[in-house]
C-alpha cells in the first residue's frame, strides 16, 4: 500500500496530520473505560444461555461467597425503568427489549443479572458462578426456521416510508429484449470496533455523568434521562474519543440505564467493561438479507425494468430495517421500477445501524445483477452503466446536485488497467492461478442534521471551538479544527477543539457519513458571524438600509459580503476596532429541508438526518467505482484480492489525507465483506457461534497486499455551506460485488451468496 499522503487538488483541503495523531499514538488519548473515577465498583453481565424461554431461578449462593461481592442484580431486584422508543421510530433506543425487566428471555445473550463487587476480577468470578435455571422454548433463528413472521416494512419502520415504483414494470419486464432474474444473499455481520461496549457511571448528588464510548452523546443524554424518568439537564454523556462504532454506538443501548439505576442505588461510581461475545448480544449488528432482482433491457444495454425486492431479518421485538431500495431503485435510468422490502421477525437480539447499513446488502445484489447483465449482452461492465448513467434519479425525475459516477469509473479504470483485461470468463491465468478482474459502481446518500457551534477568538489568534461531535476514528478533530482556521486565517496550531461531551453545543449522530457536513457548516457559519462583527467594526459607515438588513438577517450587504468571502481579515486592526482582546459567537445551522422544529429535536437529541432522496427539489449522492483482482487457486481453491482500486466523487475534501485513511478502510472492509465476514448461527438454538475474533474472520495486512484510492475534485454548491458530501460509508459499498463479478470472470462461476470461501469454489 502507498502510504505517501495524496497531494492537495482543486476544491482539496490541505492534507495536514491528524490533530489527534500524538496522542493516540502516545497513549493520551482517553476513552470511555479509561476515565479515572474515585473508589469505583465494577460491574460483571450474565447473559442468557437460551434464546427463547423463561427464567425459573436463580441460585446466588455460590457467587455471593466470592470475596468482594457488593450486590448482584436480576429482574427481581433491577432499578426500575421506564420504556423507550426504538431509534428508527423517533425514539433513542437500539432495541425495546429491555433486559431486567422480567423473566421473559427474548433473545440469546439477554442480560439476565449483573453482578457488582470490589474489583474486575472478584465480578467476574462471581458472574460465572450465578446459576440460572430456564424453561426453554424452540425459537425462530432466521429467515426459513419455524414460527418466523413475514410482513411487508412499509407501515411498521417510521424511516422506511416508500416501495419506490414508477412506470409499469410487469409490462416492461416481460416484453423485454434481455433478461436478468436473480437471488442473492447476505450474512449477519457484527462490528467488533477495537473498543468494547464500555459504560461508567457516577452521580454527584442528583447529576448524572456517563462515560460511554457514543456516536450520539445527545441522544445518549436525554434517552437515558428518559428511562431514568429524570431531566435531561441532570445528565451529562463524555467521551472525548471513541474506538471505533460503525453504527454500533448511534443509540442507545439497553445497559447504560441499569448501570446508572445501580450506581444511584449504591451512591457509588460503577464500570462496566463487557467482554468480547457478550459484545454480540449486548449490541447490534448487521442483520442477514435476501434479494430478489429483475432486469430487463434492450440490446443497446439500455434498461426497460427493474425490480428489487429485499428481505430482512430483525427481533421478535422490533420493526428495525434499513431499505436499500431508496437507493439500488434511483441509481440508473429506468422508466419502469418496482420494490418490496419485507421484515422477517425471528427470535434474535435487534439489529442495528453498521457502516453504509442499507447499501452494503443492497447494491450487492444490484452490481452483481448489472454484472449478470452485462455478461448477457456481450458488453462491458463498464460501458453498460454508462449506458444507463443518468443525471436525473427515475422515480421521481429529481436531478443529481452533482453525479461523477463515469468519471470515477473512467480514472479508476486507467489506473487499475482494465483494458488490459480479456472479456471470457478462465481466460487469464498466472501459473496455478487463475486472475479475474471486476468491478462495480459504489455510492452513498449526502445526508446532514442541524448542528450548533461555539466559536472564541482571542486577538493572538488562539481559537476555541465547542461542538458536542464526535471523534470515531475519522478524524472529526482535523477537520473541525481545519474549518475554523482557514475561516478565520489563524494557524492550524492555534486551534483547539473539544468535542465529545453532551454540556457542548448540540451535533449531529456521528452516523450516515454526516458529520463532517453538518459540524463543518456549522462551525464555518459560526466564524463568519466572528468575520462580520470584525468586517463591521473596520467599515463603521453602514447605510440605514444595510442596518435594517443586518439587524433583521436578511439580504447581502458589504459586511456579510465580506464576512462571506475568502477575504483576508487582519486579525489586529479588527480587534483594535472593536475594543476587546476577545470575541465568542454561538450558532446554529440547520440544512435544506430540515423541518421547522429542527433545533428544538436537535438539543432534545430528536434530530435525524436529511439529504439523499429526501430533498425536496433535488437528490445527493456521493458516487465511486471500485475495481478489483481476484486470484483463484485451480486446486486448492484459495481465493484472494492483490489489488484494489477505488476513485471516489464526494464534494469538497475537507483533508485528503484523512479521506484517503477512511476510504481504504472501507474499501478493505468491503473486501472482507465478501470473502470473509459471517457471524454463524446455530438454527435450532438461534444463538450465534463465532461470538470471538478467533473465529469471525476479518483481514490482516496479508490479505489487501495493493489498495489505491484516488480522490476526484468535485464542485458541489447545491448540499452545505462547506461542500462536502460525506465520504465515510461510501468505499465500503459496491466492494462486495465488484469481487464476485472478479471471481465469475476467473472462473465462470457466478456466486451469488455471501461470503464466498475456498469450499463455494467449483473450478
Amino acid at each position: 500500500m502507498n502510504a505517501a499522503a495524496p497531494e492537495p487538488k482543486a476544491n482539496m483541503g490541505q492534507p495536514v496530520p491528524r490533530y489527534d495523531a500524538v496522542a493516540k499514538v502516545a497513549g493520551r488519548a482517553t476513552y470511555g473505560s479509561d476515565m479515572p473515577l474515585d473508589n469505583p465498583a465494577y460491574a460483571f453481565l450474565v447473559t442468557s444461555a437460551i434464546a427463547r424461554g423463561r427464567i425459573n431461578g436463580f441460585d446466588l449462593d455460590d457467587a455471593k461467597r466470592v470475596r468482594g461481592v457488593i450486590d448482584i442484580i436480576t429482574h427481581e431486584n433491577a432499578p426500575d425503568l421506564k420504556e423507550s422508543k426504538l431509534f428508527s421510530n423517533g425514539g433513542y433506543a437500539g432495541t425495546t427489549i429491555q433486559p431486567l425487566k422480567s423473566a421473559d428471555i427474548a433473545h440469546d445473550g439477554e442480560i439476565v443479572a449483573v453482578v457488582i463487587a470490589e474489583s474486575y476480577e472478584a465480578a467476574r468470578e462471581a458472574a460465572n458462578r450465578v446459576k440460572v435455571s430456564y424453561t426453554a422454548a424452540t425459537p425462530s433463528a432466521s429467515f426459513d426456521s419455524p414460527g418466523t413472521t413475514k410482513a411487508a416494512a412499509k407501515g411498521q419502520n417510521a424511516q422506511f416510508k416508500e416501495d419506490p415504483q414508477v412506470g409499469d414494470f410487469a409490462k416492461a419486464f416481460d416484453e423485454a429484449e434481455v433478461k436478468v432474474d436473480a437471488a442473492y444473499e447476505t450474512p449477519t455481520q457484527h462490528h467488533n470496533p477495537m473498543e468494547l461496549f464500555s459504560t461508567s457511571c457516577v452521580w454527584m448528588g442528583d447529576d448524572l455523568v456517563i462515560y460511554e464510548p457514543s456516536q450520539y452523546v445527545y441522544g445518549l443524554k436525554n434517552g437515558v434521562a428518559e428511562q431514568l424518568g429524570i431531566d435531561a439537564d441532570k445528565v451529562r454523556v463524555v467521551n472525548p474519543y471513541v474506538g471505533g462504532g460503525f453504527g454500533s454506538r448511534g443509540s442507545m443501548t439497553p445497559r447504560t440505564a441499569i448501570i446508572a439505576g445501580i450506581a444511584k442505588r449504591l451512591n457509588r461510581p460503577i464500570k462496566l467493561v463487557p467482554t468480547r461475545d457478550q459484545g454480540f448480544t449486548i449490541a447490534t449488528y448487521r442483520a442477514e438479507t435476501r434479494h430478489a432482482i429483475k432486469l430487463g433491457a434492450n440490446r443497446d444495454g439500455k434498461l426497460v425494468a427493474l425490480r428489487h425486492e429485499g428481505v430482512e431479518v430483525s427481533s421478535r421485538a422490533d420493526p428495525y430495517c434499513v431499505g436499500g431500495t431508496k437507493t439500488t431503485t434511483r441509481l440508473y435510468a429506468c422508466p419502469n421500477v418496482d420494490s418490496l422490502v419485507s421484515i422477517v421477525r425471528a427470535d434474535r437480539n435487534t439489529p442495528g445501524f453498521m457502516r453504509s447499513p442499507p447499501e452494503v446488502p443492497y447494491m450487492f445484489a444490484l452490481e452483481s445483477a448489472m454484472d449478470e447483465l452485462a455478461v448477457k449482452l456481450d458488453m462491458d461492465p463498464i460501458e453498460l452503466r454508462r449506458v444507463n448513467d443518468t443525471t436525473n434519479e427515475p422515480i421521481g425525475g429529481k436531478p443529481y446536485t452533482s453525479r461523477s459516477l463515469m468519471g470515477c469509473f473512467d480514472e479508476a479504470a486507467k489506473a487499475f488497467g482494465w483494458s488490459q483485461r480479456s472479456a471470457a470468463p478462465k481466460s487469464m491465468s498466472d501459473g496455478d492461478w487463475l486472475i479475474g478482474y471486476g468491478c462495480a459502481a459504489t455510492c452513498y446518500p449526502t445526508q446532514m442534521a442541524p448542528s450548533a457551534a461555539r466559536v472564541r477568538l482571542q486577538r493572538d489568534g488562539r481559537t476555541r471551538v465547542e461542538i458536542a461531535g464526535h471523534e470515531i476514528g475519522t478524524g472529526a478533530y482535523t477537520v473541525i479544527a481545519q474549518t475554523a482556521a482557514e475561516r478565520l486565517g489563524v494557524p492550524l496550531e492555534q486551534v483547539a477543539v473539544f468535542i465529545g461531551d453532551s454540556d457542548l453545543p448540540p451535533g449531529p449522530v456521528a452516523g450516515g457519513s454526516n458529520s463532517t457536513a453538518s459540524t463543518c457548516s456549522a462551525v464555518m457559519m459560526v466564524c463568519d458571524q466572528i468575520r462580520q462583527r470584525m468586517f463591521k467594526a473596520m467599515m463603521p459607515r453602514q447605510s440605514l438600509t444595510d442596518k435594517a438588513k443586518e439587524t433583521v438577517g436578511i439580504g447581502r450587504t458589504p459586511t456579510m459580503q465580506a464576512a462571506k468571502s475568502d477575504r483576508t481579515l487582519d486579525l489586529e486592526r479588527a480587534f483594535d476596532a472593536l475594543g476587546v482582546g476577545v470575541i465568542e459567537e454561538y450558532g446554529e445551522w440547520k440544512p435544506e429541508g430540515a423541518p421547522p422544529d429542527s433545533f428544538k429535536a436537535m438539543h432534545s437529541g430528536h434530530a435525524r438526518l436529511v439529504g439523499g432522496a429526501a430533498m425536496k427539489d433535488k437528490i445527493a449522492y456521493a458516487f465511486g467505482a471500485e475495481f478489483v483482482e481476484v486470484r483463484v487457486n485451480r486446486f486448492t481453491h484459495e481465493i484472494r484480492a492483490p489489488r484494489l482500486v477505488g476513485a471516489f466523487a464526494a464534494g469538497r475534501i475537507m483533508n485528503p489525507r484523512t479521506a484517503r485513511s477512511q476510504l481504504m478502510g472501507g474499501l478493505i472492509w468491503g473486501m472482507s465483506s465478501a470473502l470473509l465476514e459471517a457471524t454463524e448461527i446455530d438454527q435450532r438454538t438461534a444463538r450465534y457461534v463465532n461470538d470471538n475474533l478467533a473465529d469471525y474472520l476479518v483481514p490482516v495486512s496479508a490479505d489487501v497486499p495493493g489498495v489505491e484510492v484516488i480522490l476526484l475534485s468535485e464542485q458541489d454548491d447545491h448540499i452545505n455551506p462547506a461542500g462536502a458530501k460525506g465520504l465515510g460509508e461510501l468505499a465500503n459499498v459496491g466492494t462486495n460485488a465488484a469481487i464476485c463479478n472478479a471471481i465469475y470472470h476467473a472462473t465462470g462461476q457466478r456466486i451469488r451468496k455471501l461470503p464466498v470461501r475456498l469450499e463455494n469454489i467449483e473450478v
